[in-house]
Formats: structure tokens, C-alpha cells, sequence
């Protein structure tokens, strides 16, 4: 068995296309982590926020087309004039993202309501001059670059806030109303949070990743709250966006008390963590190539004759070529995991290999630090199933029907329609199509307590099916192969 073995490897290294294959990988990584770098960089929000200047010109000259006074015209020549202060106002701060952050949140509804006030049907000067003040003072703490001043406000407000829900949760004995005000508590609670993490950790607004975190954890503390209010049990869909929420809460928080961007995907450990979902289709692609090739080929050619003269049986053969195949899965994966490693590391550097995975344990209720490298070879077997189990139905067609291009093509079909599929089956809600083997092969979604696709699923149950999958292409393969007639080949 070995030198059938050592035979079929010595075959496979002799081929020029295993080489070139590897090589194109090799260049594509190489794309993939130069557009990953391109695509990284921290856009600023003037990229979001400022018009150029043509664009401006264009929408003065339309404004003087319309006639405040005319009642047709007045929305209209309120928002274009509204628009075009805005602008001008972030054009003039667009040097700092705080500051551009606190005019479209803080000072442009005060524009808008101030145009309203000046150009409306109701118009009222007192509060043109009110509003003219307002907006004066906050444009001064611009000049002054006192973002604390914003994050104090809001720390203020947060606090009366609660203080005013607190008294009218005492003063109701409603139980609707009490739970709806425990909802608005919640929220302003997480908002109060949110302004001391600004003034503690010294987070100005703007739209970088501690401005993300912030978000992420608002929306899962309110998300969490909102469900926790129901009065019935969670939907299992309900239970998977449930969890999805804890896990982005604790996430965001840790980002926020350690200052580290745990999901930053720009840096080779980013790229690493993320390994099988942004390169699995290279992995899939060379390791079908071979297993669709490695029977048909001896077929196509002829030598299969010369092969079955040997003193081994048929069903000996055939196992060798399956060995083959699963070692050449391993030596595909390590390589262009190494290859990543050294791509990235050029492009990125080596540095955020040090930095560990964070990963929310749903079986402790806490985030758990992972060694990238030990992440990896957690994912990778996770990944497995799936993977052997595209090599198994390439080989097993190639086998039966000795058409390379066939099994190849059905396998990498099979690949690419998993997504497709997966999702069909969770929006119809299909519950027989649990026992479907896209739906199982991968057992990622078991890791660290988390809830599989759908409700009933485990992973003992999801490992026995991709083994029975597994099982359902094999035996035929090698019944057939030992039957097949070679006569005329």
C-alpha cells in the first residue's frame, strides 16, 4: 500500500499543472492581500459627508431658480439652503472627523430648523436669533476642538434621562408601561455608559473602529433589551440574532476597555482568522482539480491497464489513489497557509501575530483569547467535513463516469451553491433539510456553545450525517470500480 501510495504522489508532483495551479494561487494571494491592504484603510467622514465643489455651485444656481415666498417652492429652497450651509460649514472643519461628526448629528438639524423658522410659512425671527445663537456656541467649541464638551452634554442628558424615567416608573403601577420604561432605562443607560467611555478612555466621535464598537454595543444593548422584554419564548431565528447581540456586546465592550481592534481585518492575523471564508474557493479549486483527475486520468490515458496488472487488488488501488487525495488535501491547505503567511507578512508585517483571536464562549458567558495559529488549526478542522467531502464526491464521479471535467465541475458547483442553499432552507424554514449535508459539513458553527443553523441540530448529529454522505459515495465508487470492465479501455 505505501508504494501505491508513494507511486501516486511521485504521479502527482511529475505534473506540470500542480505546479502552475499553486503558482496561480500564489499570485492571486497575492492580489487578495493587496486589495484587503487598499480596502483597510480608515476612511474619513468627509468621504461620507462633503460634496465636492461642482456639486455645491450646481445646487446654489438651482436655489436661486426658486422663490422662498412662493408656497411651492419653500421646501425645496429650505433644504437646498440647509444643505448647502452644511456643507460649507463641514468644509471649512473637515480636517478633524469629530467635527464633522457633531455637524451632521448636532448642529445640522439646528440649521434645519433655523431655515424653517426664516423661510417658512411660519416664520418667526426670535427663533431664527435663538437658534443663530445655539448654533454659534456649538461652532465655538469646534474652534476650541472641545469634543469633551459634546460627550459631557451627553453624559448630562443620559443622567436626567434616567432620573426622569426612575420617577415615572414610581409613579405608574401599569405593567405595560413600566416594562416599556424599563426599556427607555436600558437605553439610557447603555447612552450614559457610552458618554463616560468617551470622556474616561478618551474616544472622540468620528469613524474609527473605538466609533464602531460604540455603535455595535448601542444597537446590542438595545437589541438585547427588546428581547429580554418579550413575553414569550424566543423564536429559535430569534435565539441565533439573540446571541449574535451577546456576542457583540461583549466584543465591543472589550474593544473599549483594551483599546485593541480585535476585528481588524487589514493585518495577516485579521487575514488568518478569516482564512477559510476568503480563500476556501483556492483551497476547493486545486484539491477537486486533483481528486477529479487522479482516476479518471489513468482511464482517459489508457494506463489503467498497466496499473491493474500489479500484484494489488482492485479494491487496494483504489484506496491508495483515496489516500492520496486526503494527503494532498493537508499539503494544499499548509502550503497556502503558508504562503498567507508569508504574503501577508510582507505586505502587513508579522507583528499582529502576536495578538490574540477573542472569541465570546456562549459555554462560560465570556470572551475567551486564542493563539492565531492554535485558531487556525481549530478552523481548518472544523472545515474538514466539508472539504473531504467535495474531494469524495470529485473522486467518486470521476471513478464512476471517468470524466474529469464532470467531476470537477459538479464539485465546484456543489462548493459555490452552499451559501445559496443554506440560506433557501433557514427562509422557508425547510426542517427536513437538516439532515442535508451542506447543512452539516460545517461544524464551525458549533464552536464556543454556538447554536447550529437550525433547531434540532447537534454536532454528533451533523458528524454522523457528513459520515453517512460520505459513506453513500464511496461504496458505490469502489463496487463499481471493481466490477468496472477494462476490456475496451
Amino acid at each position: 500500500m505505501s508504494n501505491l501510495i508513494k507511486n501516486e504522489l511521485v504521479k502527482i508532483f511529475k505534473k506540470k499543472t500542480i505546479y502552475i495551479t499553486m503558482g496561480v494561487i500564489f499570485l492571486l494571494l497575492i492580489f487578495m492581500n493587496s486589495m484587503i491592504k487598499f480596502a483597510n484603510r480608515e476612511t474619513s467622514l468627509a468621504n461620507y459627508y462633503l460634496y465636492n465643489e461642482s456639486y455645491i455651485n450646481s445646487i446654489k444656481e438651482e436655489l436661486k431658480t426658486l422663490d422662498p415666498d412662493k408656497p411651492s417652492d419653500v421646501t425645496t429652497y429650505i433644504n437646498l439652503a440647509t444643505e448647502i450651509e452644511i456643507s460649507e460649514i463641514m468644509n471649512k472643519y473637515k480636517e478633524a472627523d469629530w467635527k464633522l461628526a457633531i455637524i451632521n448629528e448636532r448642529i445640522s438639524p439646528y440649521i434645519s430648523e433655523r431655515n424653517t423658522y426664516k423661510y417658512g410659512a411660519e416664520k418667526n425671527e426670535t427663533q431664527v436669533e435663538e437658534i443663530n445663537k445655539k448654533i454659534e456656541d456649538l461652532t465655538s467649541k469646534l474652534d476650541r476642538n472641545d469634543w469633551k464638551y459634546f460627550a459631557e452634554e451627553d453624559l448630562e442628558t443620559a443622567e436626567q434621562k434616567i432620573n426622569e424615567i426612575q420617577t415615572q416608573k414610581e409613579q405608574t403601577e401599569d405593567t405595560q408601561i413600566i416594562k416599556n420604561l424599563e426599556l427607555e432605562l436600558k437605553n439610557a443607560e447603555v447612552e450614559k455608559e457610552i458618554a463616560e467611555y468617551r470622556i474616561n478612555k478618551n474616544i472622540p466621535y468620528g469613524n474609527d473602529y473605538l466609533n464602531r464598537a460604540i455603535d455595535n454595543l448601542q444597537n446590542a444593548v438595545s437589541s438585547i433589551a427588546g428581547y429580554d422584554s418579550l413575553d414569550r419564548d424566543l423564536e429559535y431565528r430569534e435565539k441565533l440574532d439573540y446571541n449574535e447581540y451577546v456576542k457583540q456586546e461583549a466584543e465591543s465592550r472589550y474593544i473599549l476597555d483594551t483599546g485593541i481592534n480585535i476585528n481588524e481585518s487589514g493585518s495577516l492575523k485579521g487575514i488568518l482568522q478569516d482564512f477559510y471564508s476568503q480563500f476556501g474557493l483556492f483551497l476547493i479549486v486545486v484539491i477537486v482539480m486533483i481528486a477529479g483527475t487522479i482516476v479518471s486520468e489513468e482511464f482517459n490515458k489508457g494506463t489503467i491497464k498497466l496499473l491493474l496488472v500489479k500484484p494489488y487488488t482492485r479494491n487496494k488501488i483504489l484506496l491508495s489513489k483515496f489516500i492520496t487525495t486526503l494527503i494532498m488535501i493537508v499539503f494544499v491547505i499548509i502550503v497556502t497557509i503558508i504562503m498567507q503567511i508569508l504574503i501577508g507578512g510582507v505586505l502587513f508585517g508579522f507583528d499582529s501575530l502576536g495578538m490574540p483571536v477573542v472569541e465570546y464562549n456562549f459555554n462560560t458567558n465570556s470572551l475567551q483569547e486564542i493563539n492565531i495559529f492554535v485558531y487556525l488549526i481549530i478552523q481548518t478542522l472544523t472545515q474538514l467535513p466539508m472539504i473531504i467531502l467535495l474531494a469524495v464526491l470529485a473522486f467518486a464521479i470521476s471513478t464512476i463516469f471517468s470524466n474529469s471535467a464532470l467531476a470537477i465541475t459538479i464539485s465546484l458547483l456543489g462548493y459555490m451553491s452552499t451559501a445559496i442553499i443554506n440560506q433557501l432552507v433557514m427562509a422557508y424554514n425547510l426542517g427536513f433539510m437538516k439532515y442535508f449535508v451542506t447543512m452539516n459539513w460545517d461544524l464551525s458553527m458549533y464552536l464556543f456553545g454556538g447554536l447550529p443553523l437550525m433547531e434540532g441540530m447537534n454536532m454528533t448529529m451533523s458528524i454522523i450525517i457528513c459520515i453517512a454522505y460520505f459513506l453513500i459515495m464511496m461504496i458505490p465508487t469502489f463496487v463499481i470500480f471493481k466490477k468496472r470492465n477494462i476490456k475496451n479501455i
